[in-house]
């Protein structure tokens, strides 16, 4: 359906989330371990003593890592089961991380100029209107502050993508079809490393495609000047520990990385 809204996908989200919540604080989630977060880490500047605004801060286990190198947080999602997880940590072990159910791509209730910065790590793809977003980010942020974000490549993680294998099953490239098929769809999937023995379903997860120029239009017509751009490969230590990330150094990229400014 190419019409879904914030109540759809907070729907399928709430849907998700004790699984969810489940594998990745019990480290499953071995791409965001390995891979995306370290890598948003790297490009981030610092957030010491910042107020920051996670969008789609889930069960808020990246927001907490933010509260944890100095910033004061706040988290906003959809899924009012998500923020309820993303509370329940926050009871057990505090680090002053301000949670709320609202979409980042309308006014989320917070006044304008409330924060130094605006941090999303995997969850703009998930939501359906990036331009709405940019220009919330854009409202919330204060003069000289910066929005980063990640998603993934859209250039390489199309409707139509799929690997090519040799005859011994090695992915030796990435065949890449309907780029500018923007029609939302659900995607249904687990973890790979998921134990044999858990008791699963698959996730339903709504997908939002878009081109990379969608991303970039949408951060420059919010006002939002982009100073930074990466499309960031695991590191050969990550390929080592997970041999399959390999296929994401060597042929295409899985992650774009974006910086933007909020001019004075």
């Amino acid at each position: 359906m190419a019409d879904r809204t914030d109540l759809d996908v907070a729907e399928r989200w709430n849907q998700n989330a004790d699984q969810w919540t489940r594998d990745v604080r019990g480290g499953i989630d071995v791409y965001r371990d390995l891979f995306t977060f370290p890598a948003f880490q790297d490009f981030l500047p610092s957030l010491d003593q910042l107020d920051v605004i996670d969008f789609g801060c889930g069960e808020g286990s990246n927001t907490r890592r933010f509260a944890q190198i100095g910033a004061r947080m706040t988290g906003i999602d959809l899924s009012e089961r998500l923020i309820e997880h993303a509370r329940d940590a926050e009871i057990v072990d505090p680090v002053g991380i301000d949670y709320r159910v609202t979409s980042y791509s309308e006014p989320s209730g917070f006044s304008d100029a409330s924060f130094d910065a605006v941090v999303s790590t995997m969850a703009l793809m998930d939501g359906p209107d990036i331009n709405g977003a940019m220009r919330e980010a854009y409202r919330l942020l204060r003069p000289g502050g910066f929005v980063v974000f990640s998603v993934l490549h859209p250039c390489f993680i199309t409707p139509g993508s799929r690997w090519d294998k040799d005859a011994g099953g090695r992915k030796t490239g990435l065949y890449v079809s309907r780029y500018f098929d923007v029609s939302s769809f659900t995607e249904r999937w687990i973890f790979s490393d998921q134990p044999d023995d858990m008791d699963v379903q698959l996730f339903a997860v709504p997908r939002f495609p878009r081109t990379i120029s969608d991303y970039l239009n949408a951060v420059a017509d919010a006002g939002l000047r982009v100073t930074q751009v990466e499309e960031p490969r695991p590191t050969p230590e990550a390929c080592k520990t997970v041999p399959r990330f390999s296929r994401w150094r060597d042929h295409a990229a899985f992650l774009l990385l974006i910086k933007a400014e909020k001019h004075e």
